[in-house]
């Protein structure tokens, strides 16, 4: 019962990103509205990791089964592919490490203000 509920959970958020996408005329895909609000129940301890925790992992271990329908949708595309290939494979390398350059950023700020944290936390304890 604890699996339909953590599950549970989570589809609640995804709904919710639903309904955002369909009342915010921005061009978000719903499922960005939904993790953003996930992460930000998480970050701001409303739910806490333990709430989502085992069907969390259990959803991230079967992700690969999630992309096989973006894989047939490639093969249906392959007149296209052949046609426009090489600017379909250069676009997503260049886009594949923009991701990677961004994402890395990102983490080192992350890093560098939780360890100034840390480290503030842990100076405040001594004194």
């Amino acid at each position: 019962m604890n699996y339909v509920k953590q599950f549970c959970i989570i589809l609640a958020f995804s709904f919710t990103g639903e309904v955002l996408n369909r009342l915010i005329p921005l061009p978000v895909p719903a499922s960005i509205y939904g993790l953003v609000l996930l992460f930000l129940t998480l970050e701001f301890k409303i739910i806490k990791v333990e709430h989502i925790k085992e069907v969390s992992k259990f959803l991230l271990g079967i992700m690969s089964i999630f992309f096989v329908p973006s894989s047939v949708g490639f093969i249906n595309a392959l007149p296209l592919m052949k046609k426009y290939g090489i600017q379909f494979a250069l676009i997503g390398i260049v886009s594949t490490f923009i991701v990677f350059g961004v994402t890395g950023r990102i983490t080192q700020q992350l890093m560098k203000i939780r360890n100034r944290n840390n480290s503030v936390e842990n100076m405040e304890a001594q004194q």
